[in-house]
């Protein structure tokens, strides 16, 4: 059994998404970061940089149980857990770990400081979020090219990169993107979001 802390974030519903698309059992275990449970010492133990999702798996490698945190750790160690959605090929592989980055790397960032700036202060900085909604629509027009030549992200198969980003993009409009903007991200994020799992998982917590 595997069990999930987690919250209403895009990082925390990639984990929850990996989990029903993998069919792997787990529980939930709210972490209201709104709170500040993130900063207990039992957490901290899990997830040493205190961030949602974190993992703990009762039945890791070799029986014993492991604690994981960081979103990209985790589904590339749920995807060979579970031996789905992360290429045997080399090349496919070192392809997914290249989307798979560039979320961590810029789509979470990027889009987390526009949505940030955009709608969770009290005053405005224009500078800020000229800087972030320009950044954003750069970001969604690299998707966009990518997505103008391939069906997912890494390919033909869908994978770990396309599970990490996909919620992401949930928010487009609170980023200051018209979707309709970008016909391929478009195309891509339709097809994923009527997986059942993709619709159980954003549902968690």
């Amino acid at each position: 059994m595997i069990d999930l802390y987690t919250f209403y974030t895009p990082n925390g519903r990639k984990v929850s998404i990996m989990l029903e698309e993998c069919q792997l059992p787990y529980n939930t275990k709210i972490i209201d970061i709104s709170e500040g449970e993130q900063f207990t010492e039992k957490f901290i133990a899990i997830s040493p940089n205190n961030k949602i999702p974190a993992i703990v798996d009762h039945d890791g490698p070799g029986g014993k149980s492991l604690a994981l945190a960081e979103s990209a750790a985790i589904l590339m160690y749920l995807a060979e857990k579970a031996g789905r959605f992360y290429p045997v090929d080399k090349c496919q592989r070192a392809i997914t770990n290249q989307w798979l980055f560039f979320q961590m790397g810029h789509i979470g960032p990027m889009l987390g400081q526009a949505h940030h700036f955009r709608n969770h202060i009290s005053f405005k900085i224009d500078y800020a979020i000229n800087r972030y909604t320009n950044e954003a629509h750069r970001l969604y027009k690299v998707l966009d090219d990518r997505l103008a030549t391939t069906k997912y992200l890494a390919g033909d198969d869908y994978t770990i990169a396309d599970i990490a980003t996909f919620p992401w993009i949930v928010s487009h409009d609170k980023q200051g993107v018209d979707i309709n903007d970008y016909p391929h991200v478009r195309r891509w994020f339709g097809s994923i979001a009527t997986r059942g799992a993709v619709k159980r998982g954003l549902s968690i917590p």
